[in-house]
């Protein structure tokens, strides 16, 4: 599968947000967004999800325009993981996760012993299968995520779309979570996800597409894009860009805030910390 921006303007109303993007991202590949607040991340993902209308440009998979595409079949092809999810009842974690085949479901229908069979094959996939009968409400943090992408990859599809995947876990679960990701693409999935972390992008070996402010934006490898002087002109912050030694005798490039020389730019318009909310 192979999902294609080509020169996509996207943003609320009359205000873009982001203009002019083109990028590309391919089955078996992890595709980082990173970037500010505010510079239009998320504004991206619900505009190719649909949930935004496209100002300009096309969205395109595997060549085909999905504007032409039913809201049902596109469901099939692109699953999408959020920052956070509430039910507003205790659902057991297996109906949480069964509810992912929705798009696969006629009209009035209940899921059948495949559907409930897919979704459990898809907790053992990740290793939280014993979480089934659990209470999704009662669990925690880092097990929900894993639950949420648990629910995409019921819908089987060939795109997985993930908005800040790692939010709010702690460091070993953020880990997990990351492992997983490199695994799914592995496995051939396409995955596109946004942090507000560079290494990230390193662990996951990624491209990367660099949302900045005044719609700039770089498109390349973690290697490539992730530089002090890119981090220093999108983040207002000086990193040091290292390498170590894996355990695999495989070098693991790092990026390192230097805290004492934090060049924060002085306009509160321009500043990465002035407080804005996300998008």
């Amino acid at each position: 599968m192979k999902l294609e921006l080509r020169n996509v303007s996207c943003g609320y109303g009359a205000k873009t947000i982001v203009k002019d993007l083109s990028l590309l991202a391919v089955s078996g590949e992890v595709l980082c967004l990173l970037g500010p607040n505010g510079v239009g991340k998320t504004t991206l993902f619900k505009t190719i999800l649909g949930f935004l209308k496209l100002q300009e440009g096309k969205i395109l998979l595997d060549g085909e325009d999905v504007s032409r595409w039913p809201r049902k079949e596109f469901a099939k092809a692109v699953g999408y993981v959020p920052q956070a999810h509430t039910p507003p009842f205790p659902f057991t974690v297996l109906d949480v996760v069964t509810m992912g085949r929705t798009a696969h479901l006629g009209p009035f229908a209940s899921p059948t012993k495949t559907d409930v069979a897919i979704a459990e094959e898809s907790l053992e996939r990740l290793g939280v299968g014993f979480l089934k009968e659990r209470i999704y409400t009662e669990i925690s943090g880092g097990e929900r995520q894993m639950v949420l992408i648990a629910r995409a990859l019921t819908q089987r599809p060939k795109v997985l779309i993930m908005d800040e995947p790692t939010s709010n876990l702690d460091f070993g679960n953020q880990i997990r979570v990351l492992e997983q990701v490199n695994r799914l693409a592995k496995e051939g999935l396409c995955v596109i996800m946004t942090s507000h972390f560079p290494d990230h992008a390193f662990l996951c070996s990624a491209k990367v597409a660099l949302l900045q402010r005044n719609v700039q934006f770089q498109i390349g490898t973690a290697e490539e894009v992730i530089t002090e002087q890119n981090m220093l002109s999108a983040y207002g912050v000086r990193v040091k860009i290292g390498s170590l030694q894996g355990d695999d005798g495989i070098p693991v490039a790092a990026c390192v805030p230097l805290i004492s020389n934090c060049t924060c730019p002085q306009d509160p318009q321009k500043s990465a910390y002035t407080g804005q909310a996300a998008e």
